[in-house]
């Protein structure tokens, strides 16, 4: 994957209980055929970061922007990438979502849990070929890298190395997510796995680092508030949605951990959006799908959501872009082998769970 990658916006959306409810009330067969009088309407299942509480995010534009095109209303549902996934599965014999936007590996599981449908969206062609399934099950629709933050107030610079976390100054000042259910909290585990050189190393890391670890999050978008009020010193996140962060958070800092002796690495961590199978509003997802990829809103991914567009012909300038180019200059990107990780997550959390005692 190229080191011109893509990033992520976040935050966390009020109201998705009582959509939720909503939802399982009028049922996933409910509708009509769309576009033959049925609901001008359609449910998007989000892993969090592209939608702002403040309403800038760019899901709030795109969603506004897709509505006014085309009279249909975008509801949404946000959580952990796992956390979505598993939903869908719960519902799968009452199909609530129309599409599905989740990371890696959690795409590539729903994938093998039968619930994405083969669709490829207009402009699809222009993805790269590593950031969608060949038979069109999902499209990345934005680009991002993992990393972890820091508050730039407390600390005069940001950490370099893992192993300077194992420090006692941490102790109750550090939080990650959790693996297995949410995409940034797995993407601690694939990190380390990378930077250590396999399972056991990282496992031996992880458990020492476990003295300082504050506990669980479900969801890493939450951390990011509480690095910057000083609550905590570190966390996880990922580029695009710390990013975006950070124009509100003043103290929020982004960098990226090496093992002691090595370069600073990270990988790509992309959006990636399917067509839900059995979809109540099949024809609708397409058309949202269409529209994600669509140079219009492409166009949108740097300057409002603060990531990198997934199609490879739009090529942003704004000073987002310039800064975020800046902050990944000298990482050391690296391409997962989610095939093996899509394989053998249950046994690597599991590995994680028994070491950390989690």
């Amino acid at each position: 994957m190229t080191g011109k990658r893509l990033l992520r916006t976040a935050i966390v959306v009020t109201g998705s209980l009582a959509l939720a409810s909503s939802l399982t009330a009028c049922g996933g067969g409910s509708s009509a055929a769309d576009g033959e009088g049925g609901e001008k309407v359609v449910t998007v299942y989000s892993a969090d970061g592209l939608k702002s509480e403040k309403g800038d995010g760019w899901y709030d534009k795109v969603f506004a922007d897709f509505t006014k095109k085309t009279g249909i209303e975008v509801k949404y549902v946000e959580g952990g990438s796992g956390e979505m996934v598993q939903r869908a599965v719960r519902e799968k014999t009452n199909t609530q979502a129309d599409v599905l936007i989740t990371l890696p590996p959690f795409i590539q599981q729903a994938d093998g849990k039968g619930l994405l449908q083969s669709y490829k969206p207009k402009g699809s062609e222009k993805v790269n070929g590593a950031d969608k399934a060949a038979d069109g099950k999902w499209t990345s629709v934005v680009n991002n890298y993992f990393g972890f933050v820091y508050n730039k107030k407390e600390l005069a610079e940001a950490p370099k190395t893992w192993e300077e976390l194992l420090d006692a100054k941490y102790k109750g000042k550090l939080q990650y997510s959790t693996p297995g259910v949410a995409g940034d909290g797995t993407a601690v585990l694939i990190k380390s796995m990378h930077d250590f050189g396999g399972k056991e190393p990282a496992m031996e890391y992880l458990k020492k680092l476990q003295a300082n670890n504050v506990g669980p999050s479900s969801s890493t978008s939450k951390l990011a508030p509480k690095t910057d009020k000083g609550e905590l010193l570190v966390a996880n996140g990922d580029v695009q949605m710390n990013f975006a962060q950070s124009k509100s958070m003043p103290n929020l800092g982004i960098w990226f951990p090496a093992k002691e002796g090595g370069k600073p690495t990270s990988f790509a961590l992309p959006y990636a959006a399917g067509l839900v199978d059995k979809a109540p509003h099949t024809e609708n997802g397409r058309k949202l799908l269409d529209f994600l990829l669509s140079e219009e809103a492409q166009q949108l991914v740097s300057g409002v959501g603060g990531g990198f567009p997934a199609r490879t012909d739009v090529k942003p300038t704004d000073a987002n872009a310039v800064e975020l180019t800046k902050l990944m200059t000298g990482v050391e990107i690296f391409e997962p082998n989610w095939a093996d990780i899509d394989k053998n997550l249950t046994g690597y959390v599991d590995a994680w769970k028994s070491a950390t005692g989690s």
